[in-house]
């Protein structure tokens, strides 16, 4: 790098750097960054062909002392701009047919790059092995794969909380301890509510057809007096309560 670099102050960049219609770089990425470190201005042209990814392969293929992980790596990256997706069986079997490289490094290739793009460049330049990258990659697939079983069941147990974790606002970890903390509260909740209808409830069925109701006496009453307000109240909470047993299918 550093010599071409030093080429291109002394004589110019001979050969300029070729971009897509959208602007995407094709050929020159070497070239480009030995221009930024020789702080001279480069040259840029159109490709105006109707296979840019074709053309990207076939030029960068062609350059010397290249491994079978960077080649593989380049075609993935080429084919990844193309209609086809860079992972379909057809695509891949189209490449290993150009190339001559074979399906296993392709595919690991293409792994690199959907799960790990940010080694993609340096498998290229040389910098990291495809094995290297793949391996990252495919712990980088594990994780997310996880992660999108654990979204789903949170999906089924709090879709409220799924939802904040889509739109950014909470980790999926934020999410569970969260959703610990909500089951846990969701169980106390639960207990004190059937502590509290266990002590009145049975004593109140235990009483129907008894004289208890005749005996009651005001004078005796352990705090406010039982109002036909409060029996109202009561009857409305039975009715209440019997809807929910029905619901629940509860004997």
């Amino acid at each position: 790098m550093r010599a071409l670099a030093d080429d291109i102050q002394e004589r110019g960049l001979l050969h300029p750097i070729v971009l897509d219609p959208q602007g995407r770089l094709l050929d020159g990425r070497g070239r480009l960054r030995a221009c930024e470190a020789a702080s001279v201005e480069p040259a840029f042209v159109t490709y105006e062909g109707d296979d840019p990814s074709g053309y990207a392969l076939s030029v960068n293929l062609r350059r010397r002392n290249i491994s079978k992980g960077q080649a593989a790596m380049i075609s993935a990256k080429a084919r990844s701009v193309s209609e086809q997706p860079p992972r379909s069986e057809q695509t891949t079997r189209s490449v290993s047919e150009q190339t001559g490289l074979s399906l296993g490094r392709i595919s690991q290739a293409n792994i690199v790059l959907l799960h790990a793009a940010d080694l993609v460049d340096p498998v290229i330049s040389g910098a990291m092995g495809l094995d290297e990258a793949y391996a990252t990659a495919r712990e980088n697939k594990a994780k997310a794969n996880s992660a999108e079983v654990q979204l789903n069941r949170l999906r089924e147990e709090d879709p409220e909380l799924a939802e904040r974790v889509v739109e950014g606002a909470l980790t999926l970890t934020g999410a569970r301890a969260e959703r610990t903390e909500r089951v846990a509260e969701d169980k106390r909740q639960r207990r004190v509510a059937t502590r509290l209808l266990d002590e009145p409830v049975p004593p109140l069925a235990q009483a129907r057809g008894t004289r208890t109701f005749a005996r009651y006496d005001p004078a005796y009453a352990g705090g406010g007096p039982i109002t036909r307000e409060t029996i109202a109240h009561a009857m409305t909470a039975l009715t209440e309560m019997d809807q929910v047993w029905q619901e629940r299918d509860l004997p």
